[in-house]
């Protein structure tokens, strides 16, 4: 029941802090695309970033962590494989494409942080200055992009051009109520998860990989399948990819500064978790690369790759006596094999770009 209450105010308090915050940014004339890529992506990470302070502040840092691995896997495979499914994916926009590798980055560098088995205030340091980085970088960059792309985030950030004092006192409570929904769900998520997780016999690690992180997403799944049906490709993913950042960036930053004995990294989530995490991410670079598509086929390679991984988890909450060869079929198998297609993708689409090149020259 807690866990059910929990999911259900954090979709609404990050409804309410989107809608809030996006009205203040733009009352403040900040770009839509700027407002699209952070003010939403932020707010779509609003149910994992609560969780991961409650988690950390509560000394039950294992939920936290495993909720923004589990979030950022689930964007790509699931979320990114259903929006494709619907529509193939045409990434325009120069500043999503760029923040692929970005994303891919935060990844590894999460990685490396947590070598020593603990992510602790100098790592928490380190990430949410990166943080503070990247929003600075972004907001500079966003005033360059094009005027289409600009267009196209207006709808999905709502920020009607209003100003006056009503109005922004309005925004800032909803603002507010939105972060008190945010505290007060996001504390019996993580109690009824850690109950859950005890009657169940798992860890906490698996409840915030599993239960907690496909509950957190939700907002993130909405708004990016909503806006793949209406075309908004730009939005489909660049809502992922900035969530993920944040996700990385700001979850685990503040978690790592706020924890009292840090969040702890297993060997379990350094050897398979966090690999997975960064395999997905890289699944994205035909964006970085080609400024193409993500087709119908590699939707379903994603969503294909999320099942795959939640049977492995299954198999490991479980104790199954195979979930180590499952495990290992996965890392060394499967995913050299995506990369590889991967690599093969990219290379046609420069052969590609490159025979058209070539036929207009002989015009």
């Amino acid at each position: 029941m807690q866990v059910a209450v929990g999911l259900v105010g954090l979709i609404v308090g990050g409804e309410l802090l989107v809608r809030g915050a996006s009205a203040l940014a733009a009352a403040a004339r900040i770009p839509p695309l700027v407002i699209g890529l952070t003010v939403v992506a932020f707010g779509t990470s609003a149910p994992e970033q609560a969780v991961a302070l409650n988690a950390a502040i509560s000394g039950n840092a294992d939920v936290a962590l495993g909720n923004a691995v589990g979030s950022n896997i689930l964007n790509v495979l699931l979320i990114l494989g259903l929006s494709a499914l619907i529509l193939p994916l045409v990434v325009s926009s120069t500043l999503v494409r760029r923040d692929v590798p970005i994303m891919i980055g935060t990844a590894v560098l999460l990685l490396l942080l947590g070598l020593d088995g603990n992510l602790g205030f100098v790592d928490g340091a380190i990430l949410f200055g990166a943080l503070i980085a990247y929003i600075a970088w972004t907001v500079i960059e966003g005033r360059r992009e094009s005027a289409a792309v600009k267009a196209e985030f207006i709808e999905v950030a709502r920020t009607p051009n209003k100003t006056g004092a009503k109005y922004i006192l309005r925004q800032v409570a909803i603002l507010l109520a939105g972060l008190i929904v945010l505290a007060g769900a996001s504390h019996w998520l993580v109690q009824g998860s850690v109950t859950v997780a005890r009657l169940w016999g798992v860890t906490e690690l698996m409840i915030g990989l599993t239960i907690v992180a496909v509950g957190t997403s939700l907002p993130e799944a909405v708004t990016s399948i909503v806006a793949s049906m209406r075309g908004q490709r730009d939005i489909a993913v660049g809502n992922v990819v900035g969530s993920n950042i944040f996700n990385v960036l700001a979850v685990l930053g503040l978690a790592g500064l706020f924890a009292p004995e840090g969040v702890a990294v297993s060997s379990a989530v350094l050897r398979f978790d966090i690999p997975v995490m960064i395999a997905a991410s890289v699944a994205c670079l035909p964006i970085f690369f080609t400024g193409q598509r993500i087709d119908r086929w590699e939707g379903a390679l994603f969503l294909g790759y999320y099942v795959a991984y939640t049977v492995c988890l299954i198999m490991s909450a479980t104790g199954n006596k195979h979930q180590n060869a499952f495990a290992t079929m996965m890392l060394f198998i499967v995913i050299p094999l995506t990369v590889l297609t991967i690599i093969v993708s990219v290379y046609r689409a420069f052969r590609e770009r490159g025979g058209t090149n070539a036929d207009s020259a002989d015009v």
